[in-house]
């Protein structure tokens, strides 16, 4: 008998102690994505300009990724490695896809990515989760062809509702919606708001994965809400590097000024939705990961935009054989670096400040372990999940050093490739090796000084150290500029 009660007694106290919410269901991932969003842009980074209520609160109430870099600082490349966990290199999606309507556009041209990779939204949909994207995908045309094999809901998504390319307006944009595409009236990031509130209210019963990637910041930035432009009207903006030559000071600022209201619309619409989550009653069981395509500079080295960086001086360097003199196409950190926040209540302890690099790569198997999924074995991971150090699981071997790819094909040509680790940054230019670069990160955190040229030995031996991880790299993901292939220019 004593061996019959003591089961019957445990079993009677299992039931006496409920379960949380998340252990008793799969949770909710919402999985906000910005488009040009830099660090800076988020008041929790310290920046003087930035006014992020909303966000500020999810990293207290969550984890701060203080490290978060991307692959590639463009666009479609960028949005490709964050799918598929591979370089966006390694799919044959160098630089931003044009769109129909846009002066680079080839209707011969076939760019998107391939069908036949899989998604972390495909594993998702696999595992039963109800799949959404609301926003922009800007992986692939499908308004022009039959096939549709760049659309969405051909990789993972069972819902999409939003921009058929890279860009739309900031008002009254052309969206599509249940497979039609026409005008909306209103902001675009409300109405993107809107959409993403109504997927929650109607997959309550979960489980449901939501990609809501906004086109805000992306420039055109006005016009905004009024109460987004208020912290801004009256702000005399502290630019980042002022004492820049030739700066122009006052086109900085202005831009400063619609870049931030911008990026607060963005933040007023995470209130929108933290709020919702509370009143549906799934805040506690829904994962909330926010972060951006990439970094983006507004003054910076000089510079406004991201990798395929514009000067923002007065007067323009003269050209060269590859590059017009507006162009400064680059991988500095504020082009590469993203902010990352991840609230997961019951399971990240609130305030938690992760300073480990983790890279865009890192998310597709983060959320695939947050769905108790499984990662499809036939397919080449690149990146590792972060749930030990959202944890805080002591993690002894964690390797800070990446690796960064662009290749600037569109408006001007550059064939870029970086090895960072947290002392050093080696950029080369395979196409332009005069533009190699070397920054000792650890001391110039700005990318103020490149030490390319500088002859200590004890500078060169650290060239040829990142020189020769960088093309190991490179050579594992069979680069062709390895080779000195220029696939762009062969064409």
């Amino acid at each position: 008998m004593e061996i019959l009660k003591l089961p019957l007694a445990l079993f009677l106290f299992i039931l006496a102690v409920p379960l949380s919410q998340a252990q008793q269901e799969r949770p909710n991932i919402l999985f906000i994505y910005t488009d040009d969003q830099a660090p800076w842009a988020l008041g929790a980074s310290g920046d003087p300009n930035a006014h992020t209520p909303n966000l500020d609160r999810l990293v207290e109430e969550g984890a701060y990724l203080k490290n978060s870099f991307v692959t590639t600082p463009v666009c479609s490349p960028a949005r490709a490695s964050l799918m598929t966990s591979r370089y966006a290199g390694e799919y044959g999606i160098y630089d931003f896809i044009p769109q129909p309507g846009h002066r680079l556009y080839n209707p011969e041209s076939d760019k998107g990515l391939n069908p036949e990779s899989v998604t972390f939204a495909e594993v998702l949909q696999q595992a039963g989760y109800a799949t959404g994207l609301i926003g922009k995908w800007h992986l692939g045309d499908w308004t022009q062809t039959d096939d549709k094999k760049y659309h969405p809901t051909n990789h993972g998504f069972d819902y999409f509702m939003g921009l058929t390319g890279g860009g739309t307006s900031p008002d009254n944009p052309t969206l599509e919606k249940e497979g039609t595409v026409r005008e909306f009236e209103g902001l675009t990031t409300n109405i993107l708001t809107d959409h993403a509130l109504e997927f929650m209210e109607e997959n309550t019963g979960g489980p449901f994965l939501l990609c809501l990637n906004y086109r805000a910041p992306h420039s055109r930035w006005l016009p905004v809400a009024e109460e987004d432009w208020a912290p801004y009207e009256d702000m005399d903006p502290v630019l980042p590097n002022p004492g820049y030559p030739d700066l122009d000071i006052e086109k900085a600022k202005r831009k400063m000024r619609e870049y931030l209201a911008s990026t607060s619309g963005v933040d007023r619409s995470v209130g929108r939705i933290m709020r919702r989550l509370e009143e549906l009653g799934i805040s506690e069981n829904t994962i909330v990961i926010f972060t951006s395509d990439h970094g983006y500079n507004m003054g910076h080295n000089g510079i406004e935009h991201k990798g395929n960086g514009i000067w923002i001086t007065k007067s323009l360097p003269p050209p060269t054989g590859h590059i017009p003199g507006k162009y400064r196409p680059n991988l500095y950190d504020n082009s590469l670096r993203a902010p990352a926040i991840v609230r997961w209540p019951g399971v990240i302890r609130p305030g938690t400040a992760i300073g480990e690099v983790t890279t865009s790569l890192d998310w597709y198997p983060t959320i695939v372990e947050m769905a108790g999924a499984e990662l499809p074995k036939e397919e080449i991971i690149r990146g590792r999940s972060l749930l030990p150090l959202l944890k805080g699981e002591e993690v002894s071997e964690w390797d800070n050093s990446f690796f960064a790819e662009y290749s600037m094909v569109n408006y001007c040509k550059a064939y870029m490739r970086c090895y960072r680790t947290p002392q050093w940054k080696l950029v080369r230019d395979f196409l332009n090796p005069e533009r190699d670069e070397l920054y000792h990160i650890a001391k110039d955190p700005e990318e103020n000084i490149n030490l390319i040229h500088d002859c200590r030995a004890e500078v060169k031996a650290v060239i040829k150290e990142l020189d020769e991880k960088l093309r190991a790299r490179m050579a594992e993901l069979n680069d062709p500029v390895l080779k000195g292939i220029f696939p762009e220019l062969a064409q």
